[in-house]
Order: structure tokens, then sequence, then C-alpha cells
């Protein structure tokens, strides 16, 4: 068997591609930016022929960089920024309009609409989900709506839905050259169109946004030898490479941090926060704003489920200093700026820019900075920003004790945020529990590489996976149990000043 396993990770902000070696090490990787598109204020668009080619670019600039070729990849897994919607033809291959990301609001109106006349509490009993913008289902509506022809083309099957793990494999097994039109449980669960009894699309769901059933991927495992074909030997590796894992990158994290127990929960900080406790087989309902979603499944493996709770802005925060005012001029300088000051000054910032998701869902908030004075300067900032990361994923935490009745001894994290040492330490200080950062951060990457791998043996079992994890760094609680109270009971003061304003 070869010697790697290689990991397309398609994120919101950018696409890389990572090799891993049999002790789940990283051997090479690559990573390009794309462009966000904001054509109007609450609509975020991705351009999906752009997706595509840095896809391509970032796979054939690895490859060439650490002097491998596709015939020493055993495999290739997939994971991708989730919900984000593509709707191309099957024919040409041209998308027929920009990707909407899952963060985009103007589909509010379609999700309001569900709740007012009842069948939100369907879509809540079938999905695990709630009628949000954040999911593919109004989008696709929206598009289908919107965009001249696509309805009459998907009627006809010539118009294709995906999240970017399908228009990415669809365009990696050849695209209009016989690309494969496949998703996985965990994409498909985040749709508002899979049904998690049946773990297949349902038709009383599809008649709710009006979407054909024609234009819809086939949902496969997670993790199979045979579910997604091969990469089209002409393509950025140059080779037929079978493609045996997909998983929405939140899912993948999971994987990667080895949460294969129920009780087990990893924290991802990237564009948003995402933290999934592992619940085993069994459904858990949510009475406290946490969604319930597909984890994963593995083979013919009954799916794994996990209690979600997402939050939409949180390293986007950290770009919106760097980006839109400029206060700092990368995001690892946030750091340097926020140790200027001991604390917030009594400043709070509420990222609500795309609303509130878990356990809020307040799609009326809109960011807030509040408790300002003259004493207060741009380290005040740049630290309430790192805090509200820190905050919201309390948020999270708490609601998902109360539906589970699972204390956290220790909160797993990953993503690039994690470089923050002093985001991870306020991390702990708020949460009043150790956060345990892996040798590995690019969890996501790993864990479709770690699905991928399983899948044709290239790793024997998930025991073999879980003696690859390896702690880097630890951060202990410091604060008073008084100083951790009034700081959330100031956060959550500051939270109820973003409501109401749409």
């Amino acid at each position: 068997m070869p010697d790697f396993v290689g990991a397309v990770d398609q994120g919101t902000t950018s696409t890389r591609f990572m090799i891993f070696d049999r002790e789940g090490a990283e051997v090479a990787k690559f990573q390009f930016e794309h462009e966000q598109i904001m054509p109007r204020a609450g609509w975020v668009e991705h351009n999906p022929i752009e997706i595509w080619t840095r896809t391509a670019a970032v796979i054939q600039t690895t490859l060439q960089r650490s002097g491998l070729q596709d015939s020493d990849l055993a495999a290739l897994g997939l994971t991708n920024q989730r919900e984000t919607t593509v709707v191309w033809n099957r024919r040409t291959g041209r998308p027929y309009y920009n990707a909407i990301v899952w963060q985009d609001t103007r589909t509010d109106a379609i999700a309001a609409a569900l709740e007012r006349d009842g069948r939100g509490q369907v879509i809540r009993d079938r999905t695990g989900l709630r009628p949000e913008a954040y999911f593919s289902g109004g989008k696709i509506q929206w598009i289908l709506e919107n965009v001249a022809g696509v309805r009459e083309a998907a009627e006809r099957g010539e118009a294709a839905f995906g999240t970017t793990d399908t228009w990415t494999l669809w365009n990696l097994t050849g695209g209009r050259k016989g690309g494969v039109h496949i998703t996985d449980v965990t994409n498909a669960s985040r749709t508002m169109l899979m049904d998690l009894g049946t773990l297949d699309w349902d038709d009383e769901l599809l008649s709710f946004f009006g979407v054909p059933r024609a234009m819809l991927p086939e949902i496969r495992p997670s993790s199979d030898p045979a579910a997604y074909g091969t990469t089209y030997r002409y393509g950025p590796l140059g080779g037929e490479v079978p493609i045996t894992a997909i998983l929405g990158d939140q899912q993948a994290a999971t994987v990667g941090q080895v949460c294969f127990s129920p009780g087990e929960a990893k924290n991802t900080y990237g564009t948003g926060n995402f933290l999934l406790l592992n619940t085993g087989t069994d459904r858990v309902r949510s009475d406290s704003g946490l969604l319930t979603t597909v984890a994963y499944k593995f083979g013919d493996q009954p799916a794994v489920f996990a209690l979600e709770g997402s939050i939409a802005v949180t390293g986007s925060a950290v770009q919106w200093l760097r980006d839109q005012l400029r206060i700092i001029t990368s995001a690892a300088q946030s750091e340097t700026l926020a140790r200027q000051v001991s604390d917030n000054g009594g400043v709070y910032f509420v990222p609500a820019f795309s609303g509130l998701f878990a356990p809020y869902w307040r799609a009326d908030a809109r960011g807030a900075i509040v408790g300002l004075s003259r004493y207060n300067t741009a380290a005040h900032l740049a630290r309430a920003t790192l805090e509200a990361i820190c905050y919201q994923s309390r948020d999270v935490v708490e609601a998902m004790q109360r539906d589970s009745g699972v204390v956290l001894d220790v909160l797993k994290v990953d993503g690039g945020v994690t470089a923050n040492d002093l985001c991870m330490q306020l991390q702990s200080d708020i949460l009043g529990v150790p956060v345990s950062r892996p040798r590995v951060a690019e969890t996501t990457a790993l864990g479709a590489a770690y699905a991928a791998g399983l899948a044709v043996g290239y790793w024997r079992d998930q025991d073999e996976l879980r003696s690859h994890w390896a702690e880097d760094r630890r951060w202990e609680p410091t604060w008073s149990p008084e100083e951790r109270e009034r700081g959330y009971a100031g956060w959550k003061k500051a939270v109820t000043k973003s409501f109401d304003w749409l």
C-alpha cells in the first residue's frame, strides 16, 4: 500500500491540501485563500470556479513541493465548509450563480415563513435542525426563484445542487466528462432536506422548498472504500486515486480529534466556532438551542450523531479588525495588541454580523460594541474580540450541559485561532476547565484523511487512530469563580444589546 493519505480541506476563506503519514503526522501542505464576495449587507458569496481552480492549484503545488505523486497516496478524503450552496449545469460545468455561503442571511424571510405556517416543527422533528437562513434548503430555493432558467433546468435534471464537497468531488472525478454527483450523510444533514431517521432525502421536506429531487446528489456514508470513485486521470493529481471519505468540516474535526465515544467533545475555532458532542447512535433532541446532526457514518456501521453548537462569527471577527477597521495588520497581531491591557476595560464586543446562531438563534441581531469610555483603546477592543470568541463558546457549553447532562472536564480545541495563546488562556478562564490543543492543529484535514485511510485499511481501526493523538499544550484556569461569573454576566448583558436591529 502507498505510504501516505491526502485530504482536501475546502474551507470558508481558503482551500488547503494536506498529506499525512501512518502516524497521522503532517508530511506536506499548501493553502490558497479565495475572495469573499459581499454584494449587499448580509449577503456572502463565493465564486465556485475560483474555489475549484484554487483546489486544483493547492493539490498540484503540494505534490510539486513535496516531490510526491498520485501513486504515493493510498486514498483521498474531502472535507468542506458546510451548507454553502452551489447550483451548476451538468453539461457545461458552469455555475448558474455564485455559491451562497453559510453565513449569508438573504433567506431569513424563507425561514420565518416556515415557522409561521407550522412547518418548522416538521423540520425540527425530521432533520434535527431549525428553520434558519444558515442551512442549504432556503439557499437552493432562492436560486430556483431568482436566477432565470434554473428551475426549468432543475426539473429537466440538467441543474445539479451540491455543497462544496459535492462541487469539488464532481470536478475531481472529471466534471462534465463523467464526474460523480454524490454527497455524504454529514453534509446532507445540514440541508433541512434529509430525514435523520432514514438518512435519505425526504419528499415532504423537498416540497417545503420547492426543490426537485432530480437536482440532488446521492447520499453515501462518510467513509467507504467504493463510495466516491477515483480522481480523473488528467486532473490535478495526474492519476487515479480512490476518493473514500467525505465529511463536513466540523464532523471531520470530530474524527480528527478522535472523539469516537459518547460524551467526547471538541471545539473548532475558525471563521466561526463549532462545538460538537458525540451522542453515539442516539439522536439527542435539544431544548437549549443546539442542533442534532450526523457526526459520521463509517461504511455499513450505524450512523453516529452529535449535538452541535454553531457560532457564526469568531475568527472572522479578528479578520474584521484587520480588514475593515485596520487596527491590526495580521491575525496574529490581535494577541500582541490585546496583551497590552490586563482586562477588557469594561468593553464587550458581540460580533453578530450575521445574526446570532446557537444558542440564541436571533436573525435580528447585529454587531454591538458596548461599555466604551474615553479610557478605552484599540487594545481593549482587541481583547474584547478574543473574549467574545470565548464567551460565545461558554454559551454553547452551558446549553450542551443542559441538554446532555455531560459536564466537560477538559475542552479539546483545534483550528487556526488556537495558535493564539492568549485566546486559549481566556477560554480556560471563562469556562473554568482546562483547554487542550493537539499536536496536529489542522484536525479538519486530518479527520478527512483518517476516514479515507480507514476505508482502505491504511489504518486498522479507531483504536489505532486514538494512539496517534497527542497533546501539544494545555491551559489551566487562572480566574477566580467570582471573576468568571462577573465577566460572564457582563457578556450576557451585552448580548441583549445586539437584539432587535432588524
